[in-house]
C-alpha cells in the first residue's frame, strides 16, 4: 500500500514539474513591429511567442520550428488569443500573431449579395500581412518551416486563414478557425481542418461555408460545435469557453502527432476524451 503511495506521489510530482517547465515562464514572447515599404510603410506589428528550449534548438540548427500564423477577428486585437499562443507555443512551435487592421483602415462593411459580402479586400490585405511577416521573420528565425503553415483565425480571421489556403495550398498544412463565417472550407483533403462553431443567432455562417457531415467525413475536416457564442472565442471568454477549446485542439494535434508536446505521456496519463465527446459533455447554457 505504502509502495503505491509512493508511487503515486512521484507520478504527480513528475507531473507537476513537466507542467512547470512547460508552463508560461518557459514561453518567451516579444512584439514586433515591420514596415512594408511596397504597401506606403504599411506599419505591421506582430506578436511571437516561443518555447526557450525549441527557440535556442532552433538557433543551434538543431531543428526546423514549426510555425503557426495567428490572425484575429473584426474589433479583437492580435494579443487577445494568449491562450491559443500557449497551447501552440508550449508544443514547441513558432507562434506569430499578427495585428490586421489600423485605426486608419476604412471600415469593414457588409455588402450582402457580393463575394463574400464584399471583404475579399480584407482578406486580401490578411494575406498580404502575413506573406510579408514571414518574409520578416525569416531574417530573425531562419531555422523555421515556413513552407508547412499551420493557420489559425477567429471570425475574419478565420476567413483570412481559410483564403490563404485557398490561394496558397502549397504553402499550408492545417488550418483551426474559430467561427468564420464567409470563406467556404477547403474540402481537398490535403489540409487538416479543425473548425469551432458558435451557437450565436446573431452569427451564422452564409449558406455553403461549413460542409455537410458526408463532405467532412471524406476530406477529413473536424467540425467541434459549441454552446458558445461567437465573442467568447477568444480571451474575452470565460476560462471554461478557453479550456474545452485548449484541451479540444490538444486532442486534434495530438492524433497528428507532429509536434513537439512536453505534455505527453502516454505510459502514464488517462485517456482523453476524443474531440466528439468533448462536444457532447458539454452542458446547454
Amino acid at each position: 500500500m505504502k509502495r503505491g503511495i509512493a508511487v503515486f506521489a512521484s507520478v504527480a510530482a513528475l507531473m507537476a514539474f513537466i507542467y512547470f517547465v512547460a508552463g508560461k515562464w518557459a514561453i518567451r514572447h516579444s512584439t514586433l513591429e515591420f514596415a512594408d515599404i511596397l504597401r506606403g510603410d504599411r506599419n505591421v506589428t506582430v506578436e511571437v511567442s516561443v518555447r526557450r528550449d525549441r527557440e535556442m534548438e532552433s538557433i543551434a540548427e538543431m531543428i526546423d520550428l514549426p510555425v503557426v500564423i495567428l490572425s484575429h477577428g473584426n474589433t479583437v486585437k492580435h494579443t487577445e488569443y494568449s491562450f491559443l499562443t500557449n497551447t501552440f507555443a508550449a508544443r514547441g512551435y513558432l507562434v506569430v500573431s499578427i495585428q490586421h487592421d489600423l485605426s486608419t483602415d476604412d471600415p469593414m462593411v457588409t455588402k450582402a449579395g457580393e463575394e463574400y459580402v464584399g471583404r475579399r479586400s480584407q482578406y486580401n490585405r490578411g494575406i498580404a500581412n502575413i506573406l510579408f511577416t514571414i518574409d520578416e521573420l525569416k531574417k530573425i528565425y531562419p531555422n523555421a518551416d515556413y513552407r508547412h503553415l499551420t493557420l489559425v483565425g477567429h471570425s475574419n480571421g478565420g476567413d483570412i486563414s481559410m483564403y490563404f489556403a485557398k490561394l496558397h495550398p502549397d504553402l499550408v498544412k492545417k488550418v483551426v478557425t474559430l467561427d468564420n463565417l464567409r470563406v467556404p472550407f477547403v474540402t481537398d483533403g490535403k489540409v487538416k481542418i479543425l473548425s469551432f462553431r458558435s451557437k450565436d443567432p446573431q452569427f451564422k455562417p452564409d449558406p455553403g461555408v461549413v460542409p455537410d457531415d458526408e463532405t467532412c467525413a471524406k476530406a477529413g475536416i473536424q467540425v467541434v460545435r459549441t454552446e458558445f457564442q461567437h465573442n467568447d472565442l477568444s480571451d474575452r471568454g470565460s476560462d471554461r469557453v478557453k479550456g474545452f477549446i485548449g484541451s479540444a485542439l490538444d486532442d486534434f494535434l495530438d492524433e497528428l502527432g507532429e509536434d513537439d508536446n512536453p505534455l505527453s505521456l502516454p505510459r502514464l496519463a488517462k485517456p482523453r476524451p476524443t474531440i466528439d465527446r468533448l462536444a457532447a459533455s458539454l452542458p446547454d447554457r
